[in-house]
């Protein structure tokens, strides 16, 4: 997959006027890209500065990752925690858990990320906290199930992200002609798009973020 919607000259102007990375997620990036399978699935520049943003404007006490990967993402949302904010960060690869460990803590995140391994479909119900943001990134066919699992665990107010929500474009072709992956991530935009209980908006950064906020009941 390509996850760029926008022409390489779009998205290199944009990341050339976004703040710089910071040198932890440049190291982490280019280790990423050097070492690591499937180094597309990393968050990058733009779209790292766009959660770092976000973060930073809600403010959370409260953050679930679902989908780790090497961290990066991890590091952008963590940056925009309260004083006393903590992050959780679900994966089920432990090979990439010593990688994470060791660039959250050259960020000086050591504190305030927690890592959980397995799968986040019998970790989540077990978790006995209230979220003010989640970061929906892991496996697609399950997009609806996470959502599931963590919407009573938002506060009313609080905001729900999911990423690839524009799989490479798949999502605007024929059913015929999409993957699997392509239908269940139509699927879950559709299923957000007729859910009454939060208000969404659809961002096509790099390959898809929308963002829905739960509503009051």
């Amino acid at each position: 997959m390509v996850h760029h919607l926008t022409s390489p000259e779009i998205n290199t102007y944009s990341e050339g006027i976004t703040t710089p990375e910071s040198e932890v997620l440049q190291q982490l990036n280019r280790e990423t890209n050097m070492k690591v399978e499937l180094p597309i699935m990393l968050s990058g520049h733009l779209q790292g500065a766009v959660l770092s943003m976000l973060s930073r404007m809600i403010r959370p006490r409260r953050i679930l990752e679902v989908g780790t990967y090497t961290g990066y993402s991890a590091i952008c949302l963590a940056q925009g925690l309260a004083d006393d904010g903590i992050l959780h960060t679900i994966d089920i690869n432990e090979e990439l858990a010593d990688m994470c460990h060791r660039y959250w803590d050259t960020a000086g995140l050591q504190e305030q990320i927690r890592m959980h391994v397995g799968k986040a479909a019998e970790i989540i119900p077990s978790m006995n906290e209230e979220f003010d943001l989640v970061f929906i990134d892991a496996d697609k066919v399950n997009y609806g199930l996470y959502y599931d699992l963590v919407f009573e665990k938002v506060r009313p107010g609080g905001f729900i992200f999911a990423d690839n929500v524009l799989y490479d474009g798949e999502v605007i072709l024929p059913e015929q002609e999409q993957s699997k992956n392509g239908k269940a991530i139509h699927a879950f935009n559709q299923k957000i798009k007729n859910d009454p209980r939060v208000r969404q908006v659809l961002m096509p950064v790099r390959d898809g973020l929308l963002i829905m906020e739960k509503l009051p009941k």
